[in-house]
C-alpha cells in the first residue's frame, strides 16, 4: 500500500504547526513517513504532551508523607497504612462524549479503571463529574441520556460502585460537554506496578482485546476544537466493552502475582504508540516493535492505523522471559489475546516494523521528551466588582429555595444515580446525594470517602479563588464525613490556550489549586488537563475538577448520621452574605456577576480540624456551598423527611456563600457543648435554627416540606424523562 505524500494540509490534519513539523526536520534529519508523522502526531498533541500546561503544572505541590507516587505514572498512590494504599486518579473524555455519547463515557470510565488496575490495584469505587449545555439545546437531552447510560452501562457491568459525582447546566457546554471520570482502587502498599522497562532484550508483549480501527487518531482530536465538521470525527471514538475489562483486570492481577512483569502500561490515548514510548523512556530504554505480531479484529491494517488505534481493553507489558509460559497460561485462561510483539533494546531507539518494512525508526527518548513546551501568554482576570443586590434581597426565602431546587443544578439528581450501581462489592457505606461518598476498606474497620468539586462560576470570575475554592470543597466535603483528607486528583478543563484570556484562567486556577493544596495537606498526586474544550470560537467555563480521597481511620469516627426532629441547626464560620456569582443570581436572576467568595485557606484548615477533634459532638454535617444556608438546611432536612425553621430572614444570610463553614446537627447539649469547644478554639458558631416538623420556615415565610420535596425530587425526572 502507498504511503500518502507529506503535504501541507496533511501535516495540519495532524495538528501539527509548521514549526512543529520544522522541528521534527531537525530532529530527524529528513521527511518523516506517514507512519511516522502519526507517531509525531499523537505524542506531541496537546492530550499527550501537556505542551501548553507543564509550565504550571510544576508548581503544584505533588508530594508529601502519605505520597507513595505522585503524577507521571498511570494513576496516583496514598499510604493509608497497614500495608495498604489507595490508587486514583481523574480523567477527561469530554470530545468523544460530545460526538458519540454512550461510547464516549463507557469508554472513558474504561479507561480510567485501567489506569487504576494497571498499577495492581483492585477498583472499589467511581465518581464523575458531568456538564452539560442549557436544557434547551436541542443537543442536551440526546447527551445526558447517552453519557448517563454509558457510564452505568460501562460501570455496572464492569462491577465497581458509583458513589459520588456532579451534574451541572450551563449554555458555555452547549458545544461541548465535559465527562470527567474518576476510579480508585486499594492495592498493596509494597505491590504498585510502574511503567518503566528495565532490561535489554526483554519481550514486549501485548495483552487484552484486539486491535481495530477505532479510536485511531483520538488524541490529536481530543486536542482540538470543535467545528462544523464535528460528524466527520465520530470514527475517532473508540468503542468499548466492559465484560471484556473485567476479565482483563482479573487477568492482569492474577498477572502481577506470578513476578512475570516487570513494568506494565494501559493503552489509552494515542494506543501503542505512546505505552510503548513511555515504557521505553521511562527506563531508558529503546523499543523494537514487529506489527505483524499484533492482534488484528479488522483485516489489512496498516502500521500507522495499528499505531494509533485507541481499540478499547489493552495493556503492553515488559515481561520476564523465564515466566513467559506461565504469563501466557493465565491469559488464555481469560480467553485474551497475549502476544510477543517486540523487545527492549539498548539504542534510543524507536523501531517499529511491519511485514519486514521499517515504518518508523525514530529516537526514543527525543520523540518523548523533546515535544514542544510552550510558554504561552496570558492575562489574568478577576471581576472584584460588586454585584447588583437591590432586586436580591427583596425576594421572599421560600420562592427563592423554590427556584432553587427547581433547577436541574441544584434539584436532587436520584434520575441519574439510580441508574449506576452504587452497592456493588457489598462495601458502599454512603451513596451519591449528599455529600461525600463513603466505602469500606474490606476486611478492616477503615473507611474511604471520595468527592469531586469544581464551582465554574467562581473560576471565571475570578481564577485564583475559584481554584482554591475547588479544593476547598473538597476539603469540606470530605470533612463533613469525618475524614482526614489524603491527597488530590485534578481534571482541568478549560478552552484554547493560544487565547490568553484562556490560558490566564488557566494560570489563575493553578495558582489557587497549588496554595489551597499546599495550605490543606491535600497533593496533587495524579490528573488530566483537557484544553481546546471549544464550538466554532466558543470556549467552556473554566472547569478544574478536584476529585479528592479521605481516611476515616475507624467506621466510629463516620460522620453520617440523619437529622431528627428537634435537632439545633448551628453554622460553623463566618456568614457575611457573599452573593456575588452565587447560585441564587444564577438560577433566580440569570445573573452571573461580582465576584467569587474569597477563600481563607487558615479558617478552612482550623475549621476543618475543630469537626474532624469534635465528631462525638455531631451528629450530621454538610458544607455550605452553592446555595449557601438555605439550601443545605433544606437537603438535610429533606433526607430525613423532617422540616426546618432558619432564624434569618435575610437574604443574604440565607443565600451567601461564604466559605469555610459547615451546617451541624444535633441534639441540644451537644450543640451547647459545641459552642462551649468552639468558643476557647476561637472558631465562630452560632445557632440558626431547629429541625422538626413538616414544613420549612424562613423568617415568615414558610412552605409544606412535601410539597417541596415533591419540586426537589421530580425535577430531573419531569426534566429528561
Amino acid at each position: 500500500m502507498t504511503e500518502p505524500q507529506i503535504t501541507d494540509s496533511l501535516i495540519a490534519a495532524h495538528g501539527l504547526k509548521p514549526d512543529e513539523y520544522a522541528r521534527i526536520l531537525e530532529i530527524i534529519g529528513r521527511e518523516p513517513t506517514f507512519t511516522e508523522l502519526g507517531i509525531f502526531s499523537a505524542m506531541w498533541n496537546e492530550h499527550c504532551s501537556y505542551k501548553s500546561s507543564k509550565k504550571w503544572l510544576r508548581t503544584l505541590p505533588t508530594t508529601g508523607p502519605q505520597v507513595i507516587c505522585g503524577p507521571g505514572e498511570n494513576a496516583g498512590v496514598v499510604d493509608i497504612g497497614d500495608g495498604q494504599a489507595v490508587v486514583f486518579k481523574m480523567e477527561s473524555h469530554n470530545h468523544p462524549s460530545y460526538i458519540e455519547p454512550y461510547q464516549g463515557a463507557a469508554t472513558g470510565v474504561g479507561g480510567i479503571l485501567r489506569d487504576v488496575f494497571t498499577m495492581g490495584a483492585r477498583p472499589i469505587a467511581a465518581m464523575n463529574s458531568l456538564s452539560f449545555g442549557e436544557i434547551g439545546h436541542p443537543k442536551t437531552r440526546q447527551l445526558v441520556h447517552g453519557v448517563v447510560e454509558g457510564v452505568g452501562g460501562y460501570g455496572n457491568a464492569f462491577g465497581v460502585p458509583t458513589v459520588g459525582g456532579e451534574v451541572r447546566f450551563h449554555p458555555a457546554y452547549n458545544g461541548n460537554c465535559l465527562v470527567n471520570a474518576f476510579a480508585a482502587g486499594l492495592a498493596d502498599s509494597d505491590r504498585i506496578f510502574y511503567s518503566a522497562a528495565s532490561g535489554v532484550g526483554m519481550p514486549v508483549v501485548y495483552l487484552g482485546a484486539k486491535t481495530g480501527r477505532d479510536g485511531v487518531g483520538g488524541a490529536t482530536m481530543a486536542s482540538a476544537e470543535f467545528d462544523d465538521t464535528i460528524e466527520e470525527k465520530r470514527p475517532t471514538v473508540q468503542v468499548g466493552d466492559p465484560f471484556t475489562e473485567k476479565r482483563l483486570m482479573e487477568a492482569t492481577l492474577e498477572l502481577m502475582a506470578t513476578g512475570a512483569v516487570i513494568s506494565i502500561q494501559d493503552m489509552g490515548a494515542a494506543g501503542l504508540t505512546c505505552s510503548a514510548v513511555e515504557m521505553g523512556d521511562k527506563g531508558g530504554l529503546g523499543v523494537r516493535l514487529n506489527l505483524e505480531a499484533v492482534p488484528q479484529r479488522e483485516a489489512d491494517m496498516t502500521a500507522y492505523e495499528m499505531m494509533l488505534s485507541e481499540s478499547q481493553e489493552r495493556m503492553l507489558m515488559v515481561l520476564k522471559p523465564e515466566l513467559e509460559a506461565e504469563a501466557r497460561a493465565v491469559f488464555e485462561k481469560w480467553d485474551l489475546d497475549f502476544a510477543i510483539v517486540g523487545e527492549t533494546i539498548a539504542e534510543d531507539r524507536f523501531l517499529v516494523m511491519h511485514n519486514n518494512e521499517v515504518k518508523a525508526d525514530l529516537p526514543l527518548a527525543t520523540l518523548s521528551g523533546s515535544a514542544p513546551e510552550y510558554d504561552r501568554p496570558y492575562v489574568l482576570k478577576a471581576d472584584t466588582g460588586a454585584a447588583d443586590l437591590a432586586p436580591i434581597v427583596q425576594i421572599d426565602p421560600i420562592d427563592a429555595l423554590r427556584a432553587l431546587i427547581s433547577s436541574p443544578n441544584y434539584a436532587a439528581k436520584n434520575w441519574v444515580f439510580e441508574q449506576y450501581d452504587t452497592q456493588v462489592m457489598a462495601d458502599t457505606v454512603r451513596v451519591p446525594g449528599l455529600g461525600a461518598g463513603v466505602i469500606r476498606v474490606h476486611g478492616t474497620d477503615k473507611l474511604l470517602a471520595f468527592t469531586s468539586d469544581v464551582t465554574p462560576r467562581y473560576v471565571k470570575a475570578n481564577p485564583v479563588e475559584g481554584g482554591k475554592q475547588a479544593v476547598a470543597e473538597a476539603y469540606r466535603n470530605l470533612t463533613a464525613v469525618g475524614a482526614t483528607p489524603l491527597a488530590s486528583t485534578d481534571n482541568l478543563n478549560f478552552g484554547n490556550p493560544e487565547k490568553p484570556e484562556i490560558m490566564g484562567q488557566f494560570v489563575g486556577a493553578i495558582r489557587g489549586i497549588g496554595e489551597a493544596c499546599q495550605a490543606l495537606d491535600m497533593p496533587i498526586v495524579s490528573g488530566n488537563v483537557s484544553l481546546y474544550n471549544e464550538t466554532d470560537g466558543t470556549g467552556i467555563l473554566p472547569t478544574p475538577t478536584i476529585g479528592a480521597v479521605g481516611l476515616i481511620a475507624n467506621a466510629d469516627g463516620l460522620i453520617a448520621g440523619e437529622v431528627r426532629d428537634g435537632h439545633v441547626a448551628l453554622v460553623l464560620g463566618e456568614t457575611a452574605g457573599h452573593l456575588g456569582q452565587s447560585a441564587l443570581l444564577a438560577e433566580v436572576f440569570n445573573r452571573e456577576d461580582g465576584d467569587a467568595p474569597r477563600v481563607d485557606l487558615q479558617a478552612e484548615k482550623r475549621h476543618g480540624d475543630f469537626i474532624r477533634s469534635h465528631k462525638s459532638l455531631i451528629r450530621v454535617c454538610t458544607d455550605l456551598s452553592d446555595g449557601g444556608l438555605a439550601l443545605a438546611a433544606f437537603e438535610l432536612a429533606e433526607a430525613a423527611g423532617v422540616g426546618v425553621t432558619l432564624d434569618s430572614a435575610d437574604t443574604a444570610q440565607l443565600f451567601g456563600e461564604d466559605q469555610a463553614r459547615y451546617l451541624i446537627a444535633c441534639n441540644f447539649d451537644q450543640a451547647e457543648a459545641l459552642m462551649i469547644a468552639a468558643g476557647h478554639a476561637g472558631v465562630p458558631i452560632s445557632s440558626v435554627g431547629k429541625f422538626g416538623g413538616q414544613s420549612v420556615r424562613m423568617g415568615g415565610s414558610e412552605a409544606p416540606l412535601s410539597e417541596l420535596s415533591a419540586a426537589y425530587r421530580g425535577t430531573f425526572a419531569a426534566t429528561f424523562d
